[in-house]
């Protein structure tokens, strides 16, 4: 069997390419939401992290700790076979949840790490000059906070996409899934599981192509700007 007769039979026969790009919605939305929601609760516990109150601190810390300590596909079979297993949630649900959590907790630390990195003494000067705690933070510390933590949140949504990969554990056809599924009708393992490794560095390098972009926007309006 030819090259070209290998690829035919993995990617268009039998609307081959339909179910891969289905399974690719899955792990896309998938990880859409759980770095929404992920990167929001971050936010929270970064801001619990941070306060003077021992007790939010102490919470914060804890919840980082477990979390981040734990490996994400014993997250995903503890909350869908335990704690979800009779509540009706959607295996799809469960998974974003999963992610979700885990990823707030990498965002937790990484926005923490950030904020101490971040310049005092120009948050102090502009304090001085008259500007509000909260104009002082909107204008002058989170700008500094999203620009350190950026090259690691990028990772951060790579990685995460990287990890949808085991939601198969829990009945979900995610692009994973597929790939092995059609590996497995094919009988053609290592070039099947090639084209799967090719279309996750795809995304990834979209990933980083969008924030490339968005660098060269924000470059192209300060030249227009001065």
């Amino acid at each position: 069997m030819t090259l070209s007769d290998k690829l035919y039979t993995i990617l268009i026969k039998g609307d081959s390419w339909k179910t891969i790009l289905g399974g690719l919605w899955v792990t896309v939305q998938i990880s859409a939401l759980a770095l929404l929601l992920g990167t929001l609760l971050g936010a929270l516990i970064c801001l619990m992290r941070t306060r003077k109150n021992p007790v939010a601190r102490t919470i914060a810390s804890v919840y980082i700790a477990i979390l981040r300590g734990t490996p994400v596909l014993m997250l995903l079979l503890l909350l869908y076979y335990g704690v979800f297993a009779r509540a009706g949630i959607a295996p799809v649900m469960v998974a974003v949840i999963t992610f979700a959590l885990n990823v707030s907790a990498h965002v937790a630390e990484l926005l923490r790490s950030a904020l101490e990195a971040a310049d005092r003494g120009q948050a102090e000067a502009a304090r001085t000059l008259g500007l509000s705690a909260w104009e002082t933070f909107r204008l002058i510390t989170l700008p500094q906070v999203l620009r350190i933590a950026k090259p690691v949140y990028q990772s951060t949504i790579v990685n995460l996409i990287q990890w949808t990969s085991v939601v198969g554990y829990v009945t979900i056809t995610d692009l994973t899934r597929v790939i092995n599924n059609i590996a497995s009708r094919t009988m053609q393992p290592l070039l099947t599981i090639i084209i799967g490794m090719l279309i996750y560095l795809a995304i990834s390098y979209i990933v980083f192509g969008i924030f490339a972009l968005t660098d060269k926007i924000k470059a192209r309006k300060r030249e227009a700007a001065e």
